[in-house]
């Protein structure tokens, strides 16, 4: 079996194989969305596929709209290259469920799939062409918290957003100066109103994608290279608006065993692939069940009836509290605080990592002693059933294949999101975060995860993150410091409100992850012993000891 439109016609395979296969008449969908594209997303990662493409799907085979949708990918060309256009933009979407089944099935969403990350590809052109379009009504964006961001950890402007601020809207090419250069295309076009919609883990989404785009059109206002009634418009909710999302769905790096169980059921090229920009893409995408997608109801020039595709549709503050709930309490602070420990500690498998005994137990202090008191009830969605699936049923469920490694990519541009938050609110309350245990712990051990040996002094690979240099710069040797030198060493990193979102000394915090560091630091098994002595202990594990 051939994953293309020629190779669906063949029903009856696919069938035999188990694999379900989409329900409408993919060439056409593909046709209209392309003839009059409705909605283009940017991103096209596993995230899109397994979350975004399926919404779409859904709407497709339930015949509420008859369009496919267009994708663009702004980071790796090789993920079109490679996972896309061999394919007919098709995919395999398997669903990992907690007990171990697997269901497979044949999604045809995606239209059009754009390489928007140099000139060569034409896919600026195009892109162009569609946000002239009269049909445009929705854009929106999985390009990672860090795509936001124009600015460095000192409130300086990034070298590719200076050039692009010079540069013009002609000749932009970073995401948000791209984008921002198509919506004065649209401008200029006179088009209907359009809705820009990010559906990334980070706090306020919609503000922070306005505030981007408003910075850039600003600066290139100034330059005398856009007018300022185009500032003026994108300042208008009536015509450009950024609604607030959160989204959640756990969707791990291609798996190998899917790979083969794929092959294994007679489908051909289910290879995957690791691009030069070490992205893992494959023809398929493997994620967990569950999936929850919230978002504020600001579409000026109306949208597809998501919420009939699963989707929660609100107002803004109902968008916060469940963005609160999940980025900064209920599921993102328990992730980062886990992952590097996994690493520290020998595990592979995040849900291995969890699982371990006093692992669990931080997670469970992050998430129900921190997280869980401070959050304030969306009501759309319980927290408590939201905390206990998450720790009870998503972590532990072995068969996502999901890694430490994984989670722990850029882990420096999460911190003031996901504990953030937290410690600002215990402040609020308290007078001081004084009494927080598992979020300065968690802080210490991704502190002491940046020295790059595990718990045994074995080396191991720290994933990426923008700002590593610096930060190893400011570590390396911390472990032949004293009380003070380390203080010293320590105080610029842990008091940079860019980095944690506070000081954390003036959280009350900040010696106390000082210490805890100093302690992981003292030689092979110290991030264990270090665990054990900090962690709270029932009366049961007090006798066990």
């Amino acid at each position: 079996m051939k994953l293309d439109h020629k190779g669906l016609k063949d029903k009856a395979s696919w069938e035999n194989a188990g694999i379900k296969l989409p329900l409408y008449d993919v060439e056409e969908a593909a046709r209209a969305g392309k003839t009059e594209p409705e909605w283009i997303h940017f991103g096209a990662g596993n995230i899109f596929r397994a979350f975004i493409g399926k919404i779409a799907d859904n709407l497709l085979s339930e015949g509420l709209t008859n369009k496919g949708m267009i994708c663009a990918e702004t980071y790796d060309r090789e993920t079109v290259e490679k996972a896309y256009a061999p394919y007919d933009n098709l995919f395999i979407d398997i669903t990992l469920k907690a007990n171990g089944e697997r269901e497979r099935r044949v999604r045809g969403s995606v239209a059009e799939s754009i390489v928007c990350v140099d000139s060569e590809s034409g896919g600026r052109k195009r892109l162009e062409e569609i946000f002239r379009s009269p049909s445009l009504r929705l854009v929106s964006f999985t390009i990672t918290e860090k795509g936001y961001y124009l600015t460095d950890a000192n409130g300086g402007y990034l070298a590719s957003a200076k050039k692009d601020i010079e540069a013009g809207p002609g000749k932009a090419t970073g995401m948000i100066p791209l984008l921002t250069a198509l919506l004065f295309e649209r401008f200029r076009a006179d088009a209907p109103p359009l809705a820009l919609v990010s559906m990334d883990n980070v706090s306020q989404n919609g503000r922070i994608l306005r505030d981007s785009v408003l910075t850039i059109a600003g600066e290139w206002t100034k330059r005398d290279l856009v007018p300022a009634e185009f500032v003026k418009a994108l300042e208008n909710e009536k015509i450009f608006s950024f609604p607030w999302t959160m989204i959640d769905k756990i969707t791990p790096r291609p798996n190998e065993d899917e790979a083969e169980g794929l092959t294994a059921l007679g489908v051909e090229g289910m290879e995957i692939f690791v691009t030069d920009k070490k992205t893992y893409v494959a023809p398929f995408v493997n994620a967990e069940e569950p999936g929850y997608l919230v978002i504020e109801d600001s579409f000026p020039n109306g949208r597809p009836p998501l919420e009939k595709a699963g989707v929660y549709m609100t107002d803004r503050e109902t968008v916060n509290k469940a963005e609160r709930m999940k980025v900064t309490a209920c599921l993102n602070p328990i992730h980062t605080g886990i992952c590097t420990f996994g690493r520290l500690l020998g595990y592979e498998l995040f849900a291995d990592a969890v699982t371990d005994p006093d692992l669990s137990a931080l997670a469970h202090i992050i998430g129900y002693k921190e997280g869980h008191p401070v959050v304030d009830d969306p009501k759309i969605l319980s927290p408590e059933a939201f905390l206990k699936e998450v720790l009870e049923v998503r972590f532990p469920n072995r068969y996502l294949g999901d890694t430490n490694a994984r989670i722990a990519v850029d882990i420096s541009q999460m911190l003031a999101i996901r504990f953030g938050e937290t410690v600002s609110e215990h402040v609020k309350r308290h007078g001081s975060a004084k009494g927080l245990i598992g979020i300065p712990l968690a802080i210490a051990g991704w502190l002491r995860y940046l020295d790059g040996t595990d718990d045994e002094g074995r080396p191991f690979e720290i994933s990426p993150d923008p700002m590593l240099p610096q930060l190893k710069a400011c570590l390396d040797g911390s472990a032949e410091d004293d009380g003070d030198a380390l203080h010293k060493r320590l105080l610029p990193l842990l008091s940079n409100e860019s980095i944690f979102g506070s000081d954390r000394y003036d959280a009350g915090i900040g010696s106390t992850i000082e210490k805890i560091y100093q302690e992981m630091l003292r030689g092979n098994g110290a991030v264990r012993n270090t665990l054990k002595k900090r962690l709270p202990r029932t009366e049961e594990d007090q006798c066990r000891r």
